[in-house]
């Protein structure tokens, strides 16, 4: 598939962040406010443009959750980025509301899409255990858990579920895509003010995956399930009902990485390429 710039035209890249309470997710849905929806009638009313501008994202976050690392994209033409490119940033923030705000606008190298090129999204997911509750100043980006949580418990269970693997027990399954993820890291610390901080990051994530994963490990650090249940749970690979998935506010998109400038292109064709496990007959695309 290609992914050439028109002619005439410049990819831009937009480094944004967003509180997701009021927005019903990512992704524009008729008569529901969302991220891409603003951001898009921002960026056409600031720049003036004639017709709707049309984002690209890498991560598209469900309703509720928050985001401080987001990418996006979009092509313009090249008169047009001439023109506002040095006060976009500045239009952007008079323009959008006071929950959503882009950092950085800057011309993307070539290849780069923010998709496709990526080769991991690292999220976070915040828990308090404290028997008296969150902090009010801080309940609407961690969850309360009102049972003591076993932090070395929860990180000895979460070593089983690292690598690549099909993570069909965690997630939402969606047509025509796959659940076959690399899962790099997962791992949990107690801050000094004692909420614990899940840090997640995979080469891409499948529907509900990151809140299934923590919904499980929660019931471990809270002694309702062994060490060894959500390794087991992911080896079926089915959805087991005792897997709950956790709210949202707790969750924040932190970071998407990308390789060297020279290796975008290589990477935006290997995302879409079909994938499969070693010894299966499944396959999907590699980026959804």
């Amino acid at each position: 598939m290609s992914d050439e710039v028109e002619p005439g035209s410049v990819r831009v890249r937009l480094d944004l962040s967003y509180d997701g309470k009021d927005f019903s997710g990512w992704a524009k849905q008729t008569a529901r406010r969302t991220v891409q929806g603003e951001l898009e009638s921002a960026l056409q009313t600031v720049m003036r443009l004639p017709d709707p501008v049309d984002l690209t994202v890498a991560g598209r976050t469900d309703a509720g959750v928050h985001a401080r690392g987001q990418v996006a994209h979009l092509d313009l033409p090249e008169e047009v980025w001439a023109e506002h490119h040095d006060k976009l940033l500045r239009r952007l923030a008079g323009r959008l509301p006071h929950d959503v705000r882009v950092w950085r606008v800057a011309q993307a190298p070539a290849g780069f899409n923010a998709r496709f090129s990526a080769i991991w999204r690292r999220y976070a997911y915040r828990v308090g255990d404290h028997k008296g509750g969150v902090d009010p100043l801080r309940r609407g980006h961690v969850l309360w858990h009102d049972w003591p949580l076993d932090v070395t418990a929860m990180n000895e269970a979460s070593r089983a579920l690292l690598g690549e693997h099909d993570f069909a027990a965690y997630c939402k399954k969606r047509e025509g895509a796959t659940t076959i993820r690399t899962l790099q890291r997962l791992s949990w610390e107690r801050g000094a003010d004692g909420v614990i901080t899940a840090t997640v990051r995979a080469d891409a994530f499948c529907h509900n995956m990151v809140r299934s994963l923590v919904g499980a490990l929660l019931y471990v650090g809270d002694g309702h399930r062994p060490v060894d249940w959500p390794g087991k749970v992911l080896a079926a690979g089915v959805r087991d009902s005792a897997v709950h998935v956790v709210r949202p506010h707790g969750l924040t998109l932190e970071e998407v990485g990308y390789p060297a400038d020279d290796q975008l292109a290589a990477r935006n064709r290997e995302a879409r390429n079909l994938r499969t496990l070693p010894g299966t007959g499944g396959a999907g695309c590699g980026g959804c």
